[in-house]
């Protein structure tokens, strides 16, 4: 059996993601099936690191364009992604993968407050970490928040799981003669908009030469295939020759 091509991962799943064909809310039996797919890499010796969106439940720049404060619906937003990562983690230990869900705002009652030394050595015990509300900060997206954490864990790789299956020039789903990227550099996605993650988060992860690989959530088996090296999707990197 070959190895894995990455020691430690950071996860990037967006809420809308665990809602599956449901217009809101947590679609649990899309939920059961990503916690099978991460139990799989898990269980290949994989550290895993996971940040969740919110989108499914509460999108803070969607409040604020609707008249709300817009640090008030951002902390609405970092509280519905900790709604996810409690979710999530039932999923994860309904199937014998431990977990811990680590916040960046206290709620002791319900995960541990978020220490950089104490989720690293979460990894090394062999638990997978679920980050919840996002930096602790309003006006910063949760893309933002896997590209901090993929640094503060030093993880090798992001994987950002998208309903997509890579980088296109433009969209997809309304041009039929998008082309998609297979390896695209960092400054390509700052100078031409494309859509992997927020300016703020891209030029994070150029700063310290953080890999992102974007792929498909939907196609069963694609993280166990990028976890295995497989070319899957596309990959934003400083050089992508």
């Amino acid at each position: 059996m070959s190895k894995p091509a990455y020691k430690r991962v950071l996860l990037k799943l967006s809420g809308e993601a665990l809602s599956g064909s449901e217009p809101f809310g947590i679609h649990h039996p899309t939920l059961q099936n990503i916690a099978a797919q991460v139990r799989e890499i898990h269980e290949a010796g994989v550290e895993l690191g996971i940040v969740i969106g919110g989108g499914n439940i509460f999108r803070g720049i969607a409040g604020s364009t609707q008249g709300m404060d817009r640090a008030s619906a951002d902390y609405m937003g970092m509280i519905a992604t900790v709604i996810n990562t409690l979710a999530f983690q039932d999923a994860l230990e309904k199937i014998g993968v431990h977990t811990r869900v680590m916040t960046a705002i206290k709620m002791e009652q319900v995960a541990e407050v978020y220490i950089r030394r104490r989720a690293v050595r979460h990894l090394e015990k062999g638990r997978v970490v679920i980050f919840g509300a996002g930096t602790g900060n309003p006006y910063f997206t949760t893309d933002t928040t896997a590209a901090l954490r993929s640094m503060e864990i030093n993880a090798d790789v992001i994987l950002k799981a998208t309903k997509v299956d890579g980088v296109y020039d433009k969209d997809p789903m309304t041009h039929e003669d998008a082309v998609k990227f297979e390896r695209v550099s960092y400054l390509q996605v700052l100078e031409h908009g494309l859509h992997v993650m927020d300016s703020a988060a891209i030029s994070l992860c150029m700063d310290n030469n953080m890999p992102i690989v974007v792929f498909n959530l939907n196609t069963d088996g694609n993280i166990r295939r990028v976890i295995f090296g497989e070319t899957v999707g596309t990959t934003v990197s400083i050089n992508p020759e």
